[in-house]
């Protein structure tokens, strides 16, 4: 029986692939087994709370009606946007220090803090003010995890994070003025 040409190859290639399907993604670190245990732990609760808070801004954005559906649609889809710009920073932060990161929505909503609100209807200012809270909540997270970072000498990570808080407040700030009643001159 004649082999085919390339068929040792071929099962080469099948044993490589088996090989590296095994193999443990050990990002080289300097980083103490511990830090990467905390870090990528703390990292992966808050790429968790992002992904729910992002679904649920969007949610309150696509069902947001009412007398000032407009300034509340762009601010929900700007403020969506920039938790989504987060999550890639922050999986690869977590990959970078030698964790591993959420691999499904099964494991977001395994992982995630921030309540989800699947109600047919919600106020508008009702939504407001539970993204504004889920934001508040959000910031202090983000600085218990800077702490963890501090902890470890993890730089890199706490610098990524001192945005991100600022972010999550500017948000927390937009939302609760956006949210504010005004009087008869709407002022």
């Amino acid at each position: 029986m004649k082999k085919k040409p390339g068929a040792k190859r071929a099962t080469t290639n099948k044993a490589d692939v088996a090989l590296r399907r095994k193999a443990p993604l050990a990002t080289p670190t300097d980083l103490k087994a511990a830090a990467t245990r905390d870090i990528a732990g703390s990292m992966n609760a808050i790429l968790a709370d992002v992904y729910a808070l992002y679904l649920k801004t969007k949610n309150f954005h696509w069902h947001v009606s009412g007398p000032h559906f407009r300034d509340y649609h762009l601010l929900l889809d700007e403020q969506a946007t920039q938790l989504f710009a987060m999550t890639d920073p922050i999986a690869e932060r977590i990959r970078k220090v030698g964790g591993s990161t959420l691999r499904s929505i099964g494991h977001i909503s395994r992982m995630q803090r921030v309540l989800d609100n699947d109600a047919d209807y919600v106020e508008p200012l009702d939504m407001l003010a539970e993204l504004r809270e889920d934001n508040k909540m959000l910031a202090a997270r983000l600085r218990e995890v800077h702490n963890v970072c501090d902890a470890h000498r993890d730089v890199a990570t706490a610098s990524l994070i001192e945005v991100w808080i600022d972010e999550a407040e500017l948000r927390t700030w937009f939302l609760f003025e956006a949210s504010r009643h005004g009087d008869a001159t709407g002022h």
